[in-house]
């Protein structure tokens, strides 16, 4: 029976391993395909998924306006855009002049000879209708026909877009290629300057920086010292406060950002680093100390009791005791503290308006009128590679941290 026996377990198993497979792939595959889409170009994003990468470039009647192209130009400028003499209607050159569907639907407007410049069929007289042709097609003049290699499919433009704050209808790296290094607009072309450019993310990540960093260092270091008097000192109501900051985790935030805000106003502290600072020590401290709190005291009371008849005092025995056996805990808690406060979003908006940070930053890459998407793929991936790195840098101390006190002896 014992080979049944282990074939048992092993089919037990197999549905756990499943739904662990499954999870992963939810969660990779979305991920791969921002990934990949953050390097390829607007126009490729916009008329081809980011999968054909990987299976070579598509036949023209497989990209979007093939149809339409074929039933209203073709006739003309033929198959291959050069029908009419003098004129490529698929040379990148022409097409710059004409960078979205609607400035090609306001040209195909204007009457050439007296006629109408799309014929046998016209386009719907309704504006509506007409669009509904004229994108596919402007869709397809710009998507690739010619046979690329794997790499030339990509490019970093939309990362120095997006690091720059770049919103033209090109990309920044050409814009300045075309001008001879002359300014394009706010531009000066000198990528060193033009990164410090508020509008863009560069700037959005130290401003990031300096608002994470202190407001994860702070907040633990008023937890170690609260946590050790918690589970170490013998004082009045020790009990009771440590009970007050367990409720305190319920509070949401949300309810406080209007008291906070007015008065941050009226002492001069609003739209300043200290201020957000003090705003996430205050509601990291009540998670940071209840962690904190548990971990070290399920440390070995004999440990401090041998420091203290050793003539150690609390100091001593919070420093070369409490704080390096509590490295677990402080590692835990500093990821998610970090992780919190990096991808946090509504306390920078409010209190930050003038000192926008990366998540604050990626919304206002889009203009009014939705503009510009294709950048937050490459603003996304700009984000999250800083928390990322933090997590796999001390993901062994995250699970040990996170079950503090929960085990005993």
């Amino acid at each position: 029976m014992k080979p049944f026996g282990k074939i048992n377990k092993i089919l037990k198993k197999i549905p756990l391993h499943l739904a662990v497979v499954l999870m992963c792939f939810m969660w990779v595959l979305p991920t791969i395909g921002l990934f990949v889409s953050s390097f390829r170009s607007r126009e490729d994003v916009r008329t081809t998924g980011w999968w054909t990468v990987f299976s070579g470039s598509e036949s023209e009647m497989e990209i979007e306006g093939y149809e339409e192209y074929s039933t209203y130009c073709a006739t003309c400028h033929g198959v291959d855009g050069t029908g009419v003499e003098g004129s490529d209607i698929f040379n990148p050159d022409t097409l710059t002049e004409y960078p979205r569907g609607n400035r090609l639907f306001l040209y195909l407007q204007e009457p050439i000879d007296g006629e109408a410049h799309v014929q046998d069929p016209e386009l719907p007289g309704n504006p509506k209708e007409a669009l509904e042709v004229v994108n596919p097609v402007h869709n397809y003049l710009t998507a690739t026909k010619e046979e690329e290699s794997f790499l030339s499919q990509f490019s970093f433009s939309n990362y120095v877009d997006a690091l720059v704050g770049y919103k033209g209808t090109r990309t920044y790296l050409e814009d300045c290629d075309s001008s001879s290094d002359t300014p394009v607009g706010k531009f000066t072309c000198d990528l060193t300057t033009d990164l410090a450019n508020p509008e863009g993310m560069g700037r959005a990540f130290i401003n990031t920086l300096l608002v994470t960093i202190p407001a994860t260092i702070i907040p633990i270091l008023i937890a170690a010292f609260a946590a050790y008097a918690f589970a170490w000192l013998d004082f009045p109501g020790r009990q009771g406060l440590f009970a007050l900051l367990v409720g305190l985790q319920i509070i949401p935030l949300q309810m406080t950002l209007i008291p906070i805000s007015r008065m941050y106003a009226r002492v001069g502290m609003q739209d300043t680093f200290l201020g957000i600072w003090l705003f996430h020590t205050g509601f990291g401290l009540p998670y940071a100390i209840y962690l904190m709190r548990n971990f070290i005291g399920t440390l070995p009371k004999e440990l401090f009791e041998s420091a203290y008849i050793d003539g150690a005092d609390h100091w001593t025995a919070f420093r070369k005791i409490a704080l390096p056996l509590a490295t677990p805990a402080i590692a835990s808690l500093g990821i998610y503290q970090f992780i919190w406060v990096w991808n946090d979003f509504l306390v920078a908006k409010i209190f930050l308006a003038t000192k926008p940070v990366l998540t604050v930053q990626i919304t206002n890459l889009i203009d009014p009128r939705g503009q510009n998407w294709h950048l937050l793929t490459g603003a996304a991936f700009l984000s999250f590679i800083i928390p990322m790195a933090v997590f796999f840098a001390f993901q062994r101390y995250f699970v040990r941290g996170m079950l503090a006190g929960s085990v005993k002896g």
